[in-house]
């Protein structure tokens, strides 16, 4: 077995690829002409965005839609740098909601936490054990 992707079902793949491109610096790998499925080059693991039709269609409806408007899921994506402070005011300049400021945690490591556009928990982080 080997993790392949994450995939986050969205109102928009082009306004999302968009604004993480804007926010994280990732570039747009792939997205499908007729919208409805993107991936940014994110490194070995793909991070993927389909539409909310999509998601419909292969669960049936059946699933919590991610809305910036209403308390966050569950999950988080996490994102490293050397610069946590300049990646959070980044993501704040392309539209990301702060959640946390950049901190130092107990294990060394400096942690910032913001929304994307379409709801998801991001944490920027420096590498563990750098």
């Amino acid at each position: 077995m080997k993790y392949g992707y994450t995939i986050v079902y969205v109102s928009s793949v082009a306004e999302t690829l968009e604004f993480y491109k804007k926010a994280f610096g990732f570039d747009v790998k792939l997205i499908l002409d007729s919208g409805v499925y993107g991936e940014l080059a994110t490194g070995e693991t793909t991070l993927a965005f389909a539409s909310h039709e999509m998601g419909d269609a292969n669960l049936g409806g059946r699933y919590i839609r991610a809305n910036i408007h209403e308390t966050p899921l569950g999950m988080e994506l996490s994102f490293t740098t050397e610069d946590v402070e300049a990646a959070y005011e980044r993501a704040i300049s392309a539209g990301a909601v702060p959640i946390n400021k950049p901190e130092r945690k107990p294990w060394g490591q400096v942690v910032a936490y913001v929304r994307a556009i379409e709801g998801s928990v991001i944490e920027i982080g420096s590498p563990i054990g750098a």
